[in-house]
């Protein structure tokens, strides 16, 4: 998949003119790239598209349009688009309450590190979680976390060739039994992945 660069972006002048019309396509793309775990558990699978948004809105967030910042942007940003043989996935812990939210984070200390996928036939596949930075601590966990599910050349043949695609978590405190995940989410999952030589 390819990474973004300077070149691919939009000006903040012509990213004012197409926002809206490329808002809504962003939200309709990101609905099937979305996998609840449980009540209170989202992953949001990132990609390109998904990537130029976030990229594209820090820009004009922030009125950044000299080259470095941008430069700075797309250094943060780019790790987090899939490189044909894994999945990226932000992980959000969601309880709309602050104090429930206070209390469920301290009690699911390292939960990004039970979450798992697995391509029907193969091994589960646990996350290498935020590489770019801890957060977590040993007092709770962040409510998000940044993920990478790194597959096997086997694993991405037999995705690619229409193997289920399961899902869970393993915490003790929030367990999240086997599911298989829709088939328009496998379906957009399974477009990440590049053909394997």
């Amino acid at each position: 998949m390819t990474k973004l660069t300077r070149e691919s972006l939009w000006s903040l002048e012509e990213y004012s003119n197409r926002r809206n019309d490329f808002r809504t396509e962003v939200m309709a793309h990101k609905k099937d790239r979305q996998l609840n775990l449980g009540e209170h558990v989202r992953l949001l699978f990132e990609d390109e598209k998904t990537i130029r948004y976030q990229v594209q809105e820090m820009l004009r967030i922030e009125k950044v349009f000299d080259a470095e910042g941008i430069q700075d942007e797309l250094d943060a940003y780019n790790p987090l688009i899939p490189d044909g043989s894994n999945w990226k996935a932000t992980m959000m812990i969601e309880y709309h309450d602050v104090d429930e939210r206070k209390r469920q984070l301290a009690r699911l200390i390292g939960i990004e590190d039970t979450v798992w996928l697995q391509v029907e036939g193969y091994a589960k596949v646990h996350p290498i979680c935020n590489e770019d930075l801890e957060r977590s601590t040993d007092e709770k966990t962040s409510s998000v976390h940044f993920m990478r599910f790194e597959l096997s050349a086997d694993m991405v043949s037999a995705a690619r060739s229409g193997a289920a695609i399961m899902a869970g978590i393993d915490h003790d405190n929030y367990r999240v039994e086997s599911f298989e995940i829709p088939e328009a989410t496998r379906h957009s999952l399974v477009s990440d992945l590049s053909e394997v030589h």
